[in-house]
């Protein structure tokens, strides 16, 4: 089996920073991309962004410049430290990696549960 736990969601006023953190446990051979999605109420859900196993990133066009994707590979973590944080970034973030089980086993995608941020004015 496999987790996805975040942490590090919480209340900041407007211009302030928070960092989160996901971390992958369980039956894990491999990582490929992992990333942060997130979704405000009435809203789907968007990209915020993803980074490869060679680090490569990619951003949505709202956080670029203000946001930023890193990952630990021998800790199965990505973190994601928001700076400059706006009310209109208040959602609920998840985090997502596709995760190989074994070595023959094809990637499946997981998803942590989702952690809340809320910027307030």
């Amino acid at each position: 089996q496999v987790q996805l736990v975040e942490s590090g969601g919480g209340l900041v006023q407007a211009g302030g920073s928070l960092r989160l953190s996901c971390a992958a446990s369980g039956s894990i051979s491999g990582i490929n991309a992992m990333g942060w999605y997130r979704q405000a109420p009435g809203k789907q859900r968007e990209l915020v962004a993803t980074i490869t196993r060679g680090s490569s990133t990619n951003y949505g066009d709202s956080v670029k410049g203000r946001f930023t994707i890193s990952r630990d590979n021998a800790k199965n973590t990505v973190y994601l430290q928001m700076n400059s944080l706006k009310l209109e970034d208040t959602a609920v973030y998840y985090c997502n990696a596709n995760i190989r089980r074994a070595l023959w086993s094809k990637p499946d995608d997981y998803w942590g549960q989702g952690t809340q941020v809320t910027v307030s004015s």
